[in-house]
């Protein structure tokens, strides 16, 4: 057992571990240690400065879940954009689960969109799961503020998939997308641009969102399939 895997067995939480397993259900449980993802932020900030980080960010895959939100987390630290993306194209092929996935926000990416969006516009065409599901995350969430432009809907509205996890990451962007840019995603309602389980969760998703105006709702829910 290595010295982090021991630290992380040193935080398990037994109830914690049952309760997000059932979260995860792609994940084999034994996969799963149990520790909260705070513990985890904590450690990699620790972990990021030791002699032992180069070793661990080279050692893919990772034999637990927790493992991989260390090396993710670790990845977030990264203040050089070069290197960031290059750690984190290592990293996406090892992903095997949404939370993994989702939690992966590298601030430096911010400052860099206009190169973001060139890998982002890559990664939209992988044939791996989580690395699409990555990418539509990216799109929700840098360019539906100041930087959004309708391209970026086609790009996500041209996705056809049968991977439920990529379906669900575009149900929330094109939700989150009616939360900020309505008048430009109505029409991908409107006309059926989108398959009918993403086109549903959306607008499920945007009639629960609190950023979107009760008479809106009232019009989404006549869209439904």
């Amino acid at each position: 057992m290595t010295e982090l895997q021991e630290k992380l067995f040193y935080m398990r939480d037994e109830k914690y571990k049952e309760f997000f397993s059932a979260l995860v259900p792609n994940i084999d449980k034994r996969r799963i240690i149990g520790v909260k993802t705070p513990q985890l932020k904590s450690l990699a900030k620790e972990f990021y400065q030791s002699s032992e980080a180069g070793e661990f960010l080279n050692s893919l895959p990772h034999e637990y879940y927790e493992e991989n939100n260390v090396h993710g987390f670790m990845i977030e630290r990264m203040k050089d954009f070069e290197l960031c993306i290059a750690e984190t194209e290592k990293y996406l092929p090892y992903i095997d689960n949404w939370s993994s996935c989702d939690q992966l926000r590298p601030p430096v990416f911010k400052k860099h969109r206009p190169e973001l969006m060139e890998k982002i516009r890559q990664w939209l065409s992988s044939e791996e799961v989580y690395t699409v599901r990555f990418a539509v995350g990216m799109l929700m969430v840098h360019f539906l503020d100041e930087d959004f432009s309708p391209e970026y809907l086609e790009l996500a509205g041209k996705i056809q998939s049968e991977e439920y996890y990529v379906n669900m990451m575009l149900a929330w962007y094109f939700a989150t997308a009616l939360a900020k840019q309505y008048d430009s995603v109505l029409p991908y309602l409107t006309e059926r641009k989108l398959t009918p389980f993403v086109h549903n969760k959306a607008i499920q998703k945007a009639v629960e969102s609190r950023r979107v105006s009760d008479e809106r709702k009232a019009f989404l829910r006549t869209l439904k399939y």
